[in-house]
């Protein structure tokens, strides 16, 4: 999985994370939240039954991409991809 599956638009990095159920969109999120506290970079994020939607950018930078957003991205899509294999 690759970057590709993030569009960067109106300066910030999207994606939306599609699963089974709300509860593994919730697991999802339960899982990434460690991950996002560990990098101290967070994310505006929502929910709705099986979709985990996520919008990217620095705020101290301006509210831009950085490179803090493609690595939280690549962190994220890693944890997604870690829940598909269980």
């Amino acid at each position: 999985m690759g970057m590709d599956t993030w569009k960067l638009k109106d300066n910030q990095l999207t994606k939306t994370f599609v699963f089974a159920s709300f509860e593994a969109a919730m697991d999802f999120m339960v899982r990434a939240g460690r991950v996002i506290g560990e990098m101290d970079h967070h994310p505006r994020w929502t929910n709705l039954y099986n979709r985990v939607e996520v919008w990217l950018c620095t705020h101290d930078a301006g509210d831009v991409v950085t490179q803090k957003d493609y690595d939280l991205a690549a962190a994220l899509d890693a944890v997604f991809a870690g829940d598909q294999r269980n």
